[in-house]
């Protein structure tokens, strides 16, 4: 084995067909990622098949992969693939008086001002939101819109929970300053 060797010397091995370096990688990261997917699937099971996917596409694709920073790519795969499933998972129908019931919510809720009003607002916050430097925006849509909590968030981004807390205060504080903004110069119009 070789526990002593950098991520990116196990990766050129992988390029010359030794399984060991693929092995060394997978026990290195595999918890950490498992546990990495499992905050975006809420499912640990679902999580371990997609981190053995990943390493799965790792091997398939050792000739070409050109990764400077395995950590991060590892990281950034599993989260991507991670959203992709959650996002693709869908709720089962049990009945049709279900359905039925669903439709009469959905209607009591979603008339088309509401909905128009809901998109403009959320279009809105969503420009906004990519005025802010990219690791405030990234903090910003980890917390906000994938739901997670400062300490999954530090885990995810290699970080201190403190620097999440900072980083939360100051776009939201610049954020509401925009919003402030744009709602004065939307009513003076």
């Amino acid at each position: 084995m070789y526990p002593q060797l950098s991520d990116e010397e196990l990766m050129e091995l992988l390029k010359a067909d030794d399984h060991l370096a693929l092995e060394n990688l997978f026990n290195r990261y595999y918890k950490t990622l498992c546990q990495l997917s499992a905050v975006y699937t809420k499912d640990f099971e679902i999580a371990e098949e997609i981190v053995a996917n990943l390493f799965m596409k790792i091997w398939d694709g050792r000739y070409e992969a050109n990764v400077q920073n395995v950590k991060s790519y590892l990281s950034v795969s599993v989260r991507n693939a991670s959203l992709n499933h959650t996002q693709k998972a869908k709720a089962p129908v049990h009945s049709i008086d279900e359905v039925a019931h669903q439709l009469n919510e959905v209607q009591d809720h979603n008339t088309p001002l509401n909905i128009i009003t809901r998109r403009e607002s959320y279009n809105r916050i969503i420009s906004l939101i990519d005025t802010l430097p990219p690791s405030q925006r990234e903090v910003v849509l980890m917390s906000h819109v994938d739901n997670l909590n400062k300490h999954e968030i530090a885990q995810t981004l290699n970080i201190s929970v403190r620097t999440v807390e900072t980083t939360l205060y100051q776009s939201v504080k610049k954020l509401r300053s925009l919003l402030k903004d744009s709602y004065n110069s939307a009513a003076s119009n």
